[in-house]
């Protein structure tokens, strides 16, 4: 499924749109180049679950955890390609909180075969396509409800 932004704007609305429908122990893997934009849409996704810190990416730090409404944690594996260390992921993965991995190819072993994987593509100064792949019926359903708010006929 493909979703297209023209604006930061909706861009956040989308994120917010998904963040209303994602429940404890959810997982959202983030895939694109360098400033395809998956920092705008996690801090937008973390604004959305009631996150009032600043959000960044944890490029050095691998790991940060926010509170909100759910806890709220990012991960950045761009760091971690080539290594076989498992930093505890499923102590994030199948807990109590909503996680976001940026760069999530590089720990595909230690990902959770249940997922939402979302590739950011950049299409112009401010356009980004967002490419949805859900793995559970858990996510179909989200697509499908992505779809019928942001997909006209």
């Amino acid at each position: 499924m493909k979703i297209t932004s023209n604006s930061p704007e909706t861009t956040g609305e989308l994120a917010a749109f998904l963040a209303g429908k994602l429940q404890p122990g959810d997982v959202l893997t983030l895939e694109g180049d360098l400033g395809a934009g998956k920092t705008t849409f996690t801090k937008a996704l973390g604004a959305a679950l009631g996150v009032t810190k600043t959000i960044n990416s944890p490029t050095f730090t691998i790991i940060k955890e926010y509170a909100g409404d759910l806890p709220f944690y990012h991960m950045d594996a761009y760091r971690l390609e080539d290594t076989e260390e498992d930093l505890g992921f499923e102590e994030y993965f199948f807990g109590s909180g909503v996680t976001v991995v940026e760069w999530a190819s590089y720990i595909e072993d230690f990902l959770p075969e249940e997922r939402l994987e979302i590739r950011v593509s950049y299409e112009g100064e401010d356009a980004r396509s967002f490419f949805f792949t859900p793995r559970s019926s858990h996510f179909e359903t989200i697509c499908e409800e992505i779809t019928n708010e942001y997909i006209s006929d």
